[in-house]
């Protein structure tokens, strides 16, 4: 008479829970558990599928697809006629030690690169503000896309274009590099052919792949003083060394640039606007730090910030008109459209695009096909360019309005920095003010502003960045006068300690 196999009993396996489905699931996981836990040990045999299924109350093939599951994994071994057992080379490996749970411990900080910790003070800086006043840029209402947007939209996406069955070319959809080639041609005066556009997911993307082409671990690199911080972030995570360069009323002082670092590799600026505190580049400048990068073999990057929206006379001509050799040019659609889009572009010198294709496909191969059909035909068919000029007459409405409302309510030592052009004014504070502490308790207040401070490496003045592009005039009205409540409440207090952004 044969001798009854032994084999383990599960007790703990208890029963399974069929209104949450995935049974299968349910019971591999329950294996897998009591073999870490060591309630199972390397080398036991486990009841047979019929067995267990019996048991269970479910059907065999529930159970032989969990089977099935952990030998794949190696948590058992299977041979015919021999059963199942828990996998032996298991009693070799060491188990983890499970901490015991307790919830008033104070809990000790994974370890962190210096990298990772730079990493999460930029996630931090870019956490997504209210949708209030005065958000940069929130467009809605009367600026957002009209309905030739959405027109175009649902024909391309009802098509086959909408949907191809490979990937793309990470430099973009041809169309849309051909009509972004012909309008920034146009409006711009940049010198390109459509082979040199490509298509990045915003402004962000492009400056960090331009770092990423022209720089190398320790290059010496300009950036402007005060600047945008994301640009800023992008250059201290490349490992570069960054000479902030002051800007004054003609833009950034290229001569205290070369003074104190005459052997960069490249210039990142904002020449048609910038960010913050909205000045052009001069003539006299821009034709000063292109024959700076032709002596010393250096890059510009020219990131065309808000460069459509000025009003008064025309929008200043590219940099990158001067010298498309030199220059690298970044623009983006997002903004003039809608955020949300993640559309930009680059217009690179032709030796370099292939390197910028390179970079693309590393990080994220190319930009959803669908949109960029979208704006192709948006802008082929003319609706781009009657967009902005839209969008201008209301934004210079918008822009009046805020002048007038800060003119009657803000305090007599609170200014405002001129410009003519952009989504955003500057309000300039008493010497001595901590607008980042303003910012906090304006934003407790339902108002979004944006200090300035933190965006200066030397010499930091406060400020408030105030948006007008989202909203109607009767919100800008009332939020100046909130504002103003706010400042005689808590806001035109010294700075106790320097900000910085990363």
């Amino acid at each position: 008479m044969p001798r009854p196999r032994a084999t383990t009993s599960i007790p703990w396996l208890g029963t399974v829970d069929r209104a949450a489905g995935r049974v299968g699931r349910q019971i591999a996981g329950a294996l897998r558990a009591a073999i870490a836990g060591n309630a199972l040990k390397a080398g036991e045999l486990l009841p047979s599928t019929r067995a267990l299924s019996v048991s269970l109350g479910v059907a065999r093939g529930t159970v032989v697809e969990a089977f099935e599951q952990l030998q794949a994994e190696g948590y058992l071994d299977s041979h015919i006629g021999a059963g199942t057992r828990v996998a032996a080379m298991l009693a070799d490996q060491p188990r983890p030690v499970r901490p015991k749970l307790d919830r008033n411990a104070p809990t000790s900080p994974l370890p962190m690169t210096p990298r990772a910790r730079r990493l999460a003070a930029v996630a931090a800086a870019f956490t997504p503000m209210p949708e209030a006043p005065f958000a940069i840029p929130v467009p809605a209402g009367a600026v957002a896309p009209d309905d030739n947007w959405r027109r175009l939209g649902n024909r391309v996406r009802a098509s086959r274009v909408a949907a191809p069955s490979s990937y793309g070319d990470p430099r973009g959809v041809m169309e849309l590099r051909q009509a972004i080639a012909d309008y920034v041609r146009k409006s711009r005066a940049v010198h390109c052919a459509p082979e040199q556009v490509m298509i990045t997911a915003g402004t962000q993307q492009g400056l960090y792949l331009a770092g990423r082409v022209l720089l190398s671990r320790g290059d010496h690199v300009w950036a402007e003083d005060p600047a945008y911080p994301g640009m800023t972030a992008v250059l201290d995570d490349l490992d570069v060394v960054t000479t902030r360069v002051p800007v004054d009323a003609q833009g950034i002082d290229v001569d205290a640039g070369i003074a104190t670092c005459p052997n960069a590799a490249a210039a990142f600026v904002t020449p048609s606007h910038h960010y913050p505190l909205g000045m052009p580049i001069s003539m006299a400048r821009r034709k000063a730090l292109v024959a700076w990068a032709q002596r010393h073999n250096a890059w510009i990057v020219e990131d065309d910030y808000d460069s459509e929206l000025r009003y008064a006379g025309h929008p200043f001509p590219s940099l990158q008109g001067l010298d498309p050799s030199r220059v690298v040019y970044l623009g983006t659609l997002s903004k003039v459209l809608f955020p949300s889009l993640r559309l930009g572009y680059i217009v690179a010198p032709a030796p370099l695009i292939d390197a910028f294709a390179g970079a693309r496909a590393l990080l994220d191969r190319h930009s959803p096909t669908a949109d960029q059909h979208v704006l192709a035909a948006y802008m082929r068919e003319g609706f781009f360019e009657a967009h902005i000029r839209r969008i201008r007459g209301v934004y210079a409405a918008r822009r009046a309005t805020l002048i007038t409302a800060l003119e009657r309510h803000m305090p007599r030592d609170a200014t405002l920095q001129p410009s003519d052009q952009g989504m955003h004014l500057l309000l300039w504070l008493p010497q001595g003010v901590d607008d980042v502490q303003l910012a906090k308790a304006a934003l407790a207040e339902g108002i979004v502003t944006r200090a300035i401070s933190p965006m200066y490496k030397r010499k930091p003045r406060p400020g408030l960045m105030l948006g007008f592009g989202g909203f109607a005039p009767d919100e800008l009205e009332s939020a100046a006068l909130r504002l103003r409540r706010v400042m005689d409440q808590d806001g035109l207090r010294p700075a106790r300690r320097a900000h910085r952004t990363p």
